[in-house]
């Protein structure tokens, strides 16, 4: 989804908080997932005039031994002064000028592959996961609700994992497509949070994110956001979330809601039973 570092970041400290002393215990059953739900942000990002998004994301996982794999394809609906591009939803767009239009459709697809337990201390409970990420240039440029290019991210994850505590710390770099009109750079981004296990069906955590800006001459980008996740079912959870920019180019706020289930009702292992 478009909030993959708000909603992502919490799914998967969800996910791994439970991880037991030993580290890695897994099985070797496939884990497949599905998950939608809607996002709404609003904010100015250093222009004029405000700029509403709303995302309704669609997404697969699945979960291997070591390997995870997760495509997402998003609806995206966007109202904003006209020539407005979003170079990622939520956060940091090209604010046109004119009149407030409303474009919709397809957003850019996002695919991401996984390795588990790149490195794991038994002794630290600390586990190291790399992902990459690509950014499909599927949403329609002409609307302004992309960029029209691809864009490449190389990210690590850290968890350190207590008795109901689980910390994570996120970095990662972005390598930006060259859309035509206008320049942007590759940029740094990096995240830390953590999240408490209040019950065995409830989860609340926090994080904050920074990422450098890609766009010359404005701030970088700072966001806090919390969560709450919920177990319903064995099968179902819901996860409540809320966000605000810290800077002049982030998100004045936004908020969301995501549903998830399991439609193998097999668990890769232990850390995705919470």
């Amino acid at each position: 989804m478009k909030a993959d570092r708000r909603v992502t970041a919490a799914v998967a400290i969800a996910a791994f908080v439970l991880v037991s002393a030993d580290g890695a215990a897994q099985d070797t059953r496939a884990d497949l997932r599905f998950s939608t739900g809607v996002e709404y942000s609003t904010g100015k990002y250093g222009g004029t005039d405000d700029i509403e998004e709303l995302y309704v994301p669609f997404t697969f996982r699945v979960g291997l031994e070591r390997v995870g794999l997760r495509l997402t394809a998003p609806y995206l609906r966007v109202t904003a002064p006209d020539d407005t591009v979003i170079t990622d939803p939520g956060t940091e767009p090209l604010p046109g000028s004119g009149a407030t239009v409303t474009e919709s459709g397809l957003g850019d697809v996002i695919g991401v592959i996984t390795l588990y337990d790149l490195y794991v201390s038994n002794d630290a409970n600390v586990v190291v996961d790399l992902t990459g990420k690509i950014k499909f240039a599927t949403a329609d440029e002409t609307k302004g609700l992309g960029t029209g290019e691809n864009d490449y991210t190389l990210q690590f994850d850290a968890f350190r994992f207590f008795d109901r505590l689980s910390l994570q710390g996120t970095a990662g770099y972005r390598l930006r497509g060259d859309p035509p009109g206008f320049e942007l750079n590759d940029v740094f981004l990096a995240s830390v949070g953590g999240a408490w296990l209040a019950s065995d069906r409830t989860m609340v955590g926090v994080y904050f994110d920074y990422r450098e800006a890609s766009i010359g001459g404005i701030d970088d980008v700072q966001e806090l956001s919390g969560f709450a996740s919920f177990r319903l079912s064995r099968a179902w959870r819901m996860e409540l979330y809320a966000f605000t920019g810290l800077t002049n180019s982030s998100t004045d706020f936004g908020g969301g809601i995501l549903f998830s289930t399991d439609l193998s009702q097999l668990r890769v292992s232990d850390r995705q039973d919470y």
